[in-house]
């Protein structure tokens, strides 16, 4: 029997999702969607974008920190995305 210790509960790199959440025309959501590209094509990770013009929920909350990073739904970043840090909380 595997001691307990031993169990792990972290997601295979293709079940994660990394999700950036930003607008039409803001270049540090560009910026921060190539990071995201690069990453998850090296990683395998999933990912996916929303626009904060068209939730007015995502609006309310994330307009100040755009282009915000969710990792698994979990806010990982805002600003700026840096590429070692984001494969690290992929588990690359």
């Amino acid at each position: 029997m595997a001691p307990l210790f031993s169990r792990s509960t972290r997601k295979n790199l293709a079940e994660r999702m990394v999700t950036l959440i930003g607008k039409p025309g803001c270049h540090l959501c560009d910026d921060a969607q190539a990071v995201i590209e690069k990453v998850c094509a090296e990683t395998g990770a999933s990912w996916e974008k929303k626009d904060i013009t068209e939730d007015p929920e995502l609006h309310h909350k994330y307009w100040e920190q755009i282009p915000v990073v969710l990792v698994d739904g979990a806010q990982h970043d805002f600003w700026r995305v840096d590429p070692q840090r984001l494969r690290k909380a992929l588990g690359a």
